[in-house]
């Protein structure tokens, strides 16, 4: 197996699993945090929105099985870029998207996606979600970890609150 990792921002981490959990290739999905300048946050700080980190997923894939651009394209298929703040319900820096490249063929892919996404939004509407070099993952605690297979009662509802605000 040849694997890679790759890292979304995209709102609450608890909605970001699922939907890439469910393919073959992806390995393992894992919700934490990236992007702040406090060394291992918990979710308590992050959520108060001060430490400068965002919600993300670690994805580890296996590259033979599953493409980077596959990612994006769920990835983008999940979340509403052009809003800067915050992801439907969830509001505040801590929420916004962000695509935390490793390399710099995932840096060029995501340009060229998100490129030609702009192409396709209506006038006066643009990507804003941001392209950010790799920094240190923090993994959340474990009762973050497969929160729609722990949890399913709650994570319905807030896909239902998610689905009835991207209307």
């Amino acid at each position: 197996m040849n694997m890679n990792k790759a890292y979304f921002a995209g709102g609450c981490f608890w909605c970001m699993v699922k939907p890439f959990d469910e393919y073959e290739g992806i390995d393992k999905v894992t919700s934490g945090y990236m992007g702040g300048t406090t060394e291992n946050p918990s979710y308590e700080e992050v959520k108060e929105g001060k430490t400068g980190h965002l919600e993300v997923v670690e994805i580890q894939y296996d590259v033979a099985l599953f493409s980077y651009n596959r990612l994006l394209e769920i990835y983008f298929a999940i979340i509403d870029p052009t809003d800067a703040y915050g992801q439907y319900q969830d509001r505040g820096t801590q929420y916004q998207t962000a695509i935390f490249y490793t390399n710099d063929d995932q840096k060029r892919l995501a340009e060229e996606y998100i490129d030609e996404l702009n192409q396709k939004l209506p006038e006066g509407k643009s990507v804003v979600t941001k392209l950010l070099p790799y920094k240190p993952f923090y993994e959340a605690e474990d009762y973050h970890q497969d929160f729609y297979k722990k949890n399913p009662e709650r994570y319905q509802e807030e896909q239902e609150i998610r689905n009835q605000l991207k209307k």
